[in-house]
C-alpha cells in the first residue's frame, strides 16, 4: 500500500493535531471562563453567582487597595526592570572578561535564580528581620546600635521586596545577556583600538548597538514575569506593612483565594492579562523599528 504525496502533506498535521487540542483546551478554556466570571458576581461565601455587566470592573477604579496595588506594581516594575537592565549589561561585561576561574564564576552566579522564589522569600524574611536579621547585623559593624524595621516600614519594605527580586532573578538577566556578547567578534574591538578608541567609546559604539536587539528581546518575558510576581511578596511580607506590597498578582490570588471573590479577580486578571498583551505589542513594534 502506497500513500500519495497529497496525504503525505496531512502527516505532520495529524501528528501535531493531539497535541494542539490539548494545549487549546488547557490555554483557551480557563480564557474564556475567566472572561465570563469577570461579567459575573460569583461570592463563594455569600452563595452569589448571578451576571453583574461590568460591575466588576468599575469597582477597580474605586478600590483603594486595589489602586495601592497598581501604583505598587508600577514602581516595581519600572524600577526594577531599570535595574535589571543596567546592572544586567554590567554583570555581563565581567562575566565576559577573561580571568581566573571564570567558567567557575558563570556556575555559582546562577545559584539564586536556580532557587525557588518561597525559599528566597522565606530567606530575606528572616535576613531583613529587626532582631536578629543578618542586614541590621552586618549595618551594625559599621554604625554602632542601628536599628531598622525593613518590613514594618512601608518604603523600606517595597525596596526590600525589589531587592529581593533583583538579586534573584539578574543572574539569569546576566548569563541571556552574555550569550549575546560572546557572539560579537574580538577583530572588531581590536580594529576599534588601532583607530583609537578606549573602552568605553567601544562600548557604546560598538557593545551597546549589537545587543541592544537583544536587550530589548529580553525585557519582554522579565516585564511580564515582574507584573505577574507573587510567591516573593507571599512568602517574604504577605502583601504587608498593611497593603503596601501587594503587587497586583498577589491581590488577584488573594481575591480569588482568600476572599473568595471569583469574580471580581477574575475582572482583575482579564485587566492585567490587556496590559500585558498591549506591552508585548509594543514591544515587538519596538524591535521592528529597530530591525528597519
Amino acid at each position: 500500500m502506497t500513500i500519495s504525496k497529497k496525504s503525505m502533506k496531512w502527516i505532520p498535521w495529524l501528528l501535531v493535531l493531539p497535541v494542539v487540542i490539548i494545549r487549546g483546551f488547557t490555554t483557551l478554556y480557563p480564557i474564556l471562563m475567566t472572561v465570563k466570571n469577570s461579567f459575573c458576581d460569583i461570592r463563594i461565601l455569600a452563595g452569589v453567582d448571578e451576571f453583574c455587566g461590568f460591575k466588576n470592573y468599575l469597582k477597580v477604579f474605586s478600590d483603594p487597595k486595589v489602586l495601592t496595588s497598581i501604583r505598587f506594581t508600577v514602581v516595581f516594575v519600572v524600577v526594577s526592570m531599570i535595574l535589571h537592565v543596567i546592572l544586567g549589561v554590567c554583570l555581563a561585561l565581567i562575566l565576559n572578561m577573561k580571568f581566573k576561574g571564570r567558567r567557575f564564576l558563570r556556575t555559582i552566579v546562577l545559584i539564586p535564580w536556580a532557587m525557588p522564589a518561597v525559599v528566597v522569600g522565606m530567606a530575606a524574611k528572616w535576613a531583613f528581620n529587626n532582631d536578629y536579621g543578618l542586614i541590621n547585623d552586618f549595618i551594625r559593624w559599621f554604625v554602632h546600635g542601628y536599628q531598622n524595621s525593613w518590613l514594618i516600614n512601608t518604603g523600606s519594605a517595597r525596596a526590600a521586596v525589589i531587592a529581593v527580586d533583583l538579586w534573584k532573578d539578574l543572574p539569569f538577566f546576566a548569563i541571556l545577556v552574555l550569550s549575546g556578547l560572546q557572539f560579537i567578534s574580538g577583530d572588531i574591538y581590536e580594529a576599534a583600538k588601532v583607530d583609537g578608541a578606549n573602552g568605553i567609546q567601544c562600548f557604546f559604539r560598538i557593545t551597546l548597538p549589537l545587543i541592544l536587539k537583544n536587550v530589548l528581546t529580553l525585557s519582554i518575558p522579565f516585564t511580564l514575569w515582574r507584573l505577574t510576581t507573587f510567591d516573593i511578596v507571599y512568602s517574604m511580607t504577605s502583601g504587608g506593612p498593611g497593603e503596601d506590597t501587594a503587587l497586583i498578582a498577589y491581590r488577584i490570588t488573594t481575591e480569588a483565594f482568600t476572599n473568595l471573590n471569583v469574580g471580581y479577580a477574575s475582572a482583575l486578571a482579564m485587566l492585567l492579562f490587556v496590559v500585558m498583551a498591549v506591552f508585548s505589542w509594543l514591544n515587538i513594534r519596538v524591535m521592528n523599528k529597530i530591525d528597519n
